[in-house]
Order: structure tokens, then sequence, then C-alpha cells
């Protein structure tokens, strides 16, 4: 089992196991502290992976303090979690600024809305579909189009009592075809 010191130099003089040794040796104890730090498990991993970067990256600097290179670690990787930390509220301080979203209706409400409706308008087509052509033809002109009794009577060229009993009929005959057998039942 090699020193720390001889790590330490082996680190300087660019030995990636000297890294990978220093990290199985310290690496639990250098984590838990970023956890206590950052209260977060995910970014204490985060900052643990940085830690060693930076340990390798500025490998030259590493000291020794008492015949070992964990109190420099733990300075490192203080510094790091300053840093997370710092960034992180950094970061919800410009979120927190942001104006807050409109609240979007629901598209699938709508949807559905539409769909009930293109489904109802089928079933009173189909059921329109079934009169007879004089009674749909009065139907039309009068509950559609909003036309008088006295009107539709111009426009078909039938009396007025013709159009009140075509019209009685249609709606006779829609009442049937479009009310559920079910709710008789009921």
């Amino acid at each position: 089992m090699a020193t720390e010191e001889a790590l330490v130099d082996g680190l300087r003089a660019g030995d990636p196991e000297a890294l990978a040794t220093l990290f199985d040796r310290h690496g639990d104890r250098i984590y838990n502290h970023c956890f206590r730090a950052t209260g977060d498990w995910g970014e204490a991993e985060d900052a643990v992976s940085t830690v060693f970067l930076e340990v390798w990256r500025h490998r030259r600097r590493v000291r020794l303090h008492d015949g070992s290179a964990l109190p420099w670690l733990y300075g490192v990787a203080t510094n790091v979690c300053r840093n997370l930390t710092r960034s992180r509220r950094r970061r919800l301080r410009a979120l927190a600024a942001l104006p807050r979203p409109e609240p979007v209706p629901d598209h699938a409400d709508r949807v559905a809305d539409r769909l009930g409706s293109t489904e109802q308008m089928a079933a009173v087509l189909a059921a329109i579909e079934a009169l007879p052509p004089h009674e749909r033809e009065v139907l039309g002109l009068v509950a559609w189009s909003g036309l008088t009794y006295e009107q539709a009577a111009a426009a078909l060229d039938v009396p007025v009592g013709t159009v009140r009993s075509r019209l009685s009929r249609a709606r006779a005959r829609l009442t049937d075809l479009t009310t559920d057998p079910r709710e008789d039942e009921r």
C-alpha cells in the first residue's frame, strides 16, 4: 500500500493511477462532506466528480498535512460545494424573477367537447335524414333558419296549416328517433 506522500508524488508526475488510489481512499469521505455541504445526494455526486477533476487539474499544488492529502481534498471540496451552492442560489433568484406562466386551458377538454358535439350533431343529422323530405324542409326553415310559419309557408308555397302539421310530425319523429330506449327501462 502506497503512502500518501508517494501518491502525491505520483499525482504531481501525472500518474492517473495515483489519482484513482486517492479517490478509492478518500472518495467516500469527500462524498459525505459534499452531501453535508449541499444537502442533496445528486449534487454531492456532481461535487465529488468536480473535486477530483480539480485535483487532477491542479495536481502540482497538492499539499500534504501530517502526511495526508485528505485535508487538502476537504479544502477543494469545500470550495467546489460553495461554488455549487452559490450557483444554485443565482439560478433560483433568476427563476424567481421570471414572470409566472399564464395557465393554459387543457386542450384535451376542448377536444373532448368538440368530439362530443360532433357525435351529437352526427346523431341529429342521421335522425333528420330519416325524416321524409317535406318534413326535413319545414324543420330546416323553421327550426334552423328561424323563419315564421307564414314565411316557411310562403317559401314552400303551401298553406300555413301544412307547415304546422309537418313541423309537428317532424318533431314527434325526431323525439322517437333520438330517445334512448334504455331511458324507458329506468
